[in-house]
């Protein structure tokens, strides 16, 4: 992967405009696709198949008038008269009301039909109305016009509110907090760099990544029911992810620019080493997002793959805009001193003074401090860690409801009204629907309903009990005792559920259903809690399998899936403090305090394990590097960390920025998110893998890195570090010595083909032109070298080169420009075939000499030239003969051809212990 991001880099900056430019017009023509299609998000939850949603879609079949968004107006006198003396106003508001378009139904409280709620002293009465449909079935002017109706219903005698669920905006409140945000991410990143020009980069690689991917969502919510979260979510995620990205990329390119290569090379460079750790990081967070899907919850699938989209986009951006950008501004990145000096030096960089006193980093200072004693250090994080997490206990989970809007907003305000007038019951009614069609008294039934129901604890009175027009379903509406997220409402909702076989066999009814949206938002977390353990181990199972195949250890994924536990927990702990007990509620902009939103643990957890990953990649692998050079394990520890550190903590620091912008943002749907993302990185950064790893590692020592024999055999191999980039660069500079090549082995060896054993180790070099013959006997060694050279095999060691391409990095570069003609194969006409285009680094692979030669001399009189013409071009043909000397085939063929030097032949066999070699010419 290495060597393909290299040349990506190098391309990317040769056409910077160019790659900029599309970018923008991405930007732009995204942008014109969302305003055109004008789509809508979602504020609703739900999940299909629950008891509570079956019975929503129920009601909205067969009894319509309570089905759709209902919505409430709540009126309270205000100079001690009673409501019914206001009767004639409040009647003419519900008929405004009726006759806004999208109203449903909107009766008066004072009829029989759908009698309002009122207080005992007939000082306030709430009147209901109904929407035709959920959400988005309606205009959405009408919601204003609704507003505005209640407005002008506003007297001195008599106060009008508005509330109930029509009042749920699907809007996403982007505020001050996260423009701050990034203010202090550019801050950060201007001290990092200690110059303003490069600190702007990440920041606006990241806005265009969010920009593009936010714009497509938008676009797809016009035939797609995306949750209106989805967008506050992926813009959170794509700045803090898309700056870090961008940061680690840039960081090496500084670091490089600052030693005094070249610009271009260097871009190439930082793309192969940073490039390939941002991608395995950002495959962590796309996997662990995807991963949503175990959860089996459609809304929260959707806004998984759509952060994952997002994210998958930054890391597209830091790949592609990004080194354009940086191609862009050339020398302006390299550091002023270093332009001076190398400007006064002819362009190169002098030699450092020996004599100059070098400064200690920070990173090294702490290395040491927590590597001391490793088991106290171990101990006290975990203490202290553990201490954050013992709020966990008292976490309670829930759906959002009016009574979390902002204080002041009509929403709000009603809710609050309610439960102060009537009782936050009357906020979370319950609905239980019962299917009374095999009955023969109805309305008898609905009454021995009410009056089960009424008798029950939590229950504070039965708002409704009648048959739909039909007399086929009954409904009774249940007014609980606590508000919708109160622990009583969720006991009475089971309770209601545990009674329901019982009156379907007594009333000899069916279908008995506890619905409505307080007992849709208790199945929904429900079902959330109960997704938790199987997303926990799906995402710590991963992380031991990725761990392992980077790091090539059992102990170091096993300390970072144990880590990152800890890191969960913490944010867990913490989220709790601030919205259980109400700790730091006003600086953090939190209004409401009690059960947080139900999908934050499992969303923090997906998340957080991908920002954890990032870290442990980015800190543990240049420790692994220093190892497997040294052999030393402590001195590696050390030297890592430093060279890590400072990127580590500018990339967490800047990630808890973006994060605490948007818990100011004072949406409750968003703020336990965004506080245990920002806690979760704060501490996994810092306490977890910049404490406790180098002390984990340091008690193991070498243990650290040890990986059984036959798991390192069956792991594939990843490189995260650019290990692969070496053997490209030296590739390069031996070409550059010995002149260009079209084959190259060096010390190679690699897997026979349908047999066990292998051929190796190979050493030598082949030249553009070439037509060369691999004589054996043995089929499977014959197979073997033919494999290497169409890029069908990969080696075990040692180093393939097809050109400017190397094995196993870019196997499938080199298989997708090599041309496999089998045994059997119609020679002449396959070549024909070849587009003349590249021929120049075209693998020609001819499985059987006596197919090459009987084209030549029976089928094809012109197949000589056409061989003449291909090598002249500098094509190579690799040709598999079956006997060990030379055949007269063989001799015939090199004889025919215009430079009878261009024939080369290899006897291969397979290795033994009498005959490493494997091959000679």
């Amino acid at each position: 992967m290495s060597s393909s991001l290299y040349r990506l880099g190098l391309l990317m900056a040769t056409l910077r405009w160019k790659i900029i430019a599309v970018w923008m017009v991405l930007l732009i023509g995204m942008g014109g696709l969302a305003v055109g299609l004008g789509g809508t998000f979602s504020s609703a939850i739900e999940i299909p198949g629950t008891e509570a949603q079956r019975g929503i879609d129920q009601l909205a079949d067969r009894f319509p008038e309570m089905g759709g968004t209902s919505g409430q107006v709540v009126l309270v006198t205000q100079d001690g008269s009673t409501v019914d003396e206001h009767q004639d106003e409040i009647d003419d508001l519900m008929d405004d009301i009726a006759d806004v378009d999208g109203v449903a139904a909107a009766p008066s409280p004072f009829g029989d039909v759908s009698p309002g709620t009122r207080t005992d002293d007939d000082t306030a009465i709430i009147a209901q109305f109904q929407m035709d449909g959920q959400q988005g079935a309606y205009p959405e002017e009408s919601v204003d016009e609704l507003k505005s109706l209640v407005d002008a219903a506003d007297t001195p005698s008599l106060d009008a509110n508005i509330g109930g669920q029509v009042l749920q905006s699907s809007e996403v409140p982007f505020g001050a907090g996260e423009i701050v945000g990034i203010v202090i991410a550019l801050l950060i990143l201007a001290i990092v760099f200690r110059s303003f020009v490069p600190a702007v980069i990440p920041i606006v690689t990241a806005i265009v990544g969010v920009g593009v991917s936010m714009l497509a969502v938008m676009a797809l919510a016009a035939g797609v029911e995306i949750p209106s979260v989805t967008t506050a979510l992926g813009a959170m995620l794509g700045l803090a992810v898309g700056i870090d990205y961008a940061l680690f990329i840039l960081s090496r390119h500084r670091d490089q620019l600052t030693a005094g290569e070249d610009v271009r090379e260097s871009i190439g460079r930082a793309l192969a080493t940073s490039g390939s750790a941002v991608i395995f990081a950002g495959l962590t967070v796309i996997i662990a997002l995807v991963g949503l899907f175990v959860t089996g919850i459609p809304f929260l699938t959707i806004m998984g793959v759509a952060a994952a989209a997002t994210v998958a986009l930054s890391v597209v951006v830091a790949l592609t805009m990004l080194p354009a950008i940086m191609g862009l501004l050339g020398e302006r990145l390299r550091p002023r001193k270093i332009r001076r000096l190398m400007a006064e030096n002819d362009g190169m960089l002098p030699a450092e003074d020996p004599d100059r006193r070098v400064r200690r980093p920070f990173g090294t200072g702490w290395a040491r401090l927590v590597t001391r004693v490793p088991a106290v250090t171990i101990l006290l994080v975990v203490i202290g860690v553990g201490a954050l997490a013992i709020p966990i206990k008292d976490l309670e989970l829930a759906l959002p409801d009016l009574g979390t809007e902002q204080p002041g907003t009509p929403a709000r305000d009603t809710y609050d009204l309610v439960a102060e007038e009537f009782g936050p019951g009357y906020n979370g009614p319950l609905l239980v629907t019962a299917d009374i069609i095999n009955t023969t008294d109805p309305l008898g039934v609905v009454e021995d309903l009410e009056s089960d129901i009424s008798a029950m604890d939590d229950v504070k009175e039965i708002q409704l009990a009648t048959p739909n027009r039909g007399a086929d379903l009954a409904v009774v509406a249940v007014i609980p005792d606590g508000g919708p997220t109160d622990q009583s409402t969720k006991d009475l909702v089971h309770e209601l559920r545990d009674h329901a076989d019982g009156w379907e066999e007594e009333y000899s009814i069916s279908d008995v259903t506890v619905t409505g949206a307080t007992a849709v938002g208790i199945d929904v977390t429900d079902k959330l809690t109960n997704a938790l353990v199987p997303f926990a181990i799906f995402v710590v199972g991963l992380s031991l399998i990725l761990l392992a195949m980077v790091f090539r250890s059992i102990w170091v994924p096993i300390k970072a899936s144990l880590g990152y536990l800890l890191s969960v927990a913490a944010a867990f702990g913490v989220t709790s403090m601030v919205f259980e007990y109400g700790w730091l509620n006003e600086p953090l902009f939190v209004t409401v305090n009690g059960p947080v939103v139900a999908f934050m643990p499992i969303m923090v957890m997906g998340v957080l394990f991908g920002l954890a990953m990032d870290y442990e990649v980015f800190l543990v692998s240049r420790m692994r590097e220093e190892f497997t050079h040294t052999g030393d394990a402590r001195a590696s520890i050390e030297k890592g960390f430093t060279a890590s550190a400072p990127v580590v903590i500018a990339a967490a620091l800047i990630m808890v920025s973006v994060f605490a912008g948007f818990v100011t943002s004072g949406w409750f749907m968003l703020q336990p998110i965004a506080v245990g993302l920002a806690v979760g990185v704060l501490v996994d950064a810092f306490l977890v893998r910049m404490t406790l790893v180098p002390a984990v590692l340091a008690l193991l020592g070498k243990h650290a890195w040890w990986l059984p024999g036959w798991l390192d055999r069956i792991l594939p191999k990843v490189d995260v570090e650019g290990e692969g980039l070496h053997a490209v660069l030296e590739h390069r500079r031996w070409s550059e010595e010995h002149g260009a090549h079209a084959l190259r082995m060096q010390d190679l060896t690699a897997p026979l083909v349908g047999d066990s054993g292998r051929i190796g180790p190979l050493t030598g070099a082949v030249r553009p032109g070439t037509l060369l013959v691999v004589r054996s006997a043995d089929d499977a060694a014959r197979a073997a070298l033919l494999a290497l050279a169409g890029g069908r095999l990969e080696p075990d060691s040692g180093l393939l080169a097809v050109y400017d391409r190397l094995a196993p990095d870019d196997l499938a570069a080199i298989q997708g420009r090599a041309h496999w003609l089998p045994a059997g194969a119609d020679v002449p006409a396959r070549l024909r075939e070849i587009p003349e285009r590249h021929l120049d680094r075209a693998m020609i692979v001819i499985e059987r000499l006596e197919d090459l030669v009987h084209g030549a001399t029976t089928t094809d009189d012109t197949l000589i030239e056409r061989l003449d013409a291909l090598l002249a071009a500098g094509a190579t043909l690799v040709v598999g003969s079956r006997a060990a000397g030379a055949t007269e085939a063989e001799r015939h063929l090199q004889g025919a051809l215009r430079d009878p030097r261009s024939l080369l032949a290899l006897a291969v066999q397979r290795s033994t212990a009498s005959a490493p070699e494997g091959a000679h010419v």
